[in-house]
């Protein structure tokens, strides 16, 4: 047999075998696979758009298509940020837009939890036919258009809306009351388009408490408020805060319902990033607001994804 034999049968079962890509997906490929996909995620729908903002937050305004230009030198990129983001600090309209957002938002926040914490509970401690039920009725809202649920509210809260015709007809008042563009109005439309969002971790959360250690408590002559105090409002601790995030983040940058219930003269940031970018058509300054919000928001992204990770490790 000559030597070229030789090596042609030696080459012979690595050709056979597997191929490279395959022996790597039969390591550790598969996990590499997904746990690579939100990060792939994160960064084609995150960082991409964010890396864009922030550069069109550095540029100068321009008549032009795209309006904006950037920036030709290090000066005229410090000139830019210095113009871009002092209006955020010169102009009473953008931190007031910031703090009146937080307020609302935190505000907003405490009632879905007060709200919401007793219907989780409820439906946790419910029975099983009775519980699906429950939730089908918690999900069903979203089976309907987000717009069309909050011009329903604008029809409910309206001077001749449904509620103020009923408590007119049965004699509580005697002219209507004004609700639409109020912010009790916004605190409507807010709290019950995200209430969904803080009872369904809240119940996912309760769902899984060992109820033998209430039962125990109360074996011991614990009452039943002091048992919920010392234990179930301890362990339900991860369910609140990733309710509160899933609220207060989206509730910060809200558009759509300040912009229909609420009042022109105290906006939120949402409805001051629209006209900067819409009608002003000045992309500069709206993508520094953008980035300025972002950055309010990273602390509780990242308390939520803490906790979020705690609780996927103590399961």
């Amino acid at each position: 047999m000559s030597a070229q034999d030789l090596a042609a049968d030696n080459k012979a079962p690595a050709a056979t075998g597997p191929g490279k890509f395959a022996r790597w997906l039969n390591k550790d490929g598969w996990k590499r696979l997904v746990t690579g996909a939100p990060y792939l995620w994160l960064l084609v729908f995150f960082l991409a758009p964010f890396f864009i903002v922030a550069v069109i937050s550095v540029s100068a305004a321009a008549y032009s298509i795209p309006p904006f230009t950037m920036p030709a030198s290090w000066a005229a990129l410090t000139e830019n940020v210095a113009t871009n983001f002092g209006y955020l600090i010169d102009d009473a309209l953008y931190y007031t837009g910031y703090l009146n957002s937080l307020k609302i938002a935190a505000n907003s926040t405490v009632l879905c939890l007060l709200i919401g914490y007793p219907m989780a509970y409820g439906i946790a401690r419910s029975s099983g036919a009775t519980r699906n039920i429950l939730l089908l009725l918690i999900i069903l809202p979203f089976w309907t258009s987000f717009l069309l649920r909050i011009y329903a509210w604008m029809g409910l809260l309206g001077n001749n809306g449904t509620i103020n015709n009923v408590l007119v007809w049965l004699g509580i008042i005697n002219e209507p009351i004004p609700m639409m563009n109020t912010e009790f109005a916004v605190y409507v439309g807010i709290v019950y388009s995200y209430l969904p969002f803080m009872i369904l971790p809240l119940y996912a959360n309760l769902e899984r408490l060992d109820t033998t250690l209430n039962e125990a408590a109360m074996d011991l002559g614990s009452r039943p408020f002091r048992t919920f105090v010392d234990i179930t409002l301890p362990l339900s601790l991860p369910g609140i805060i990733a309710g509160s995030m899933l609220v207060f983040i989206p509730a910060t940058g809200e558009y759509v319902i300040p912009a229909l219930l609420g009042r022109a003269d105290s906006p939120m940031i949402g409805r001051v990033l629209f006209d900067e970018f819409f009608l002003n058509r000045d992309w500069p300054v709206a993508s520094a607001v953008a980035v300025v919000l972002l950055f309010l928001l990273v602390v509780p992204i990242m308390i939520f994804n803490h906790y979020n990770a705690k609780a996927e490790g103590v399961e």
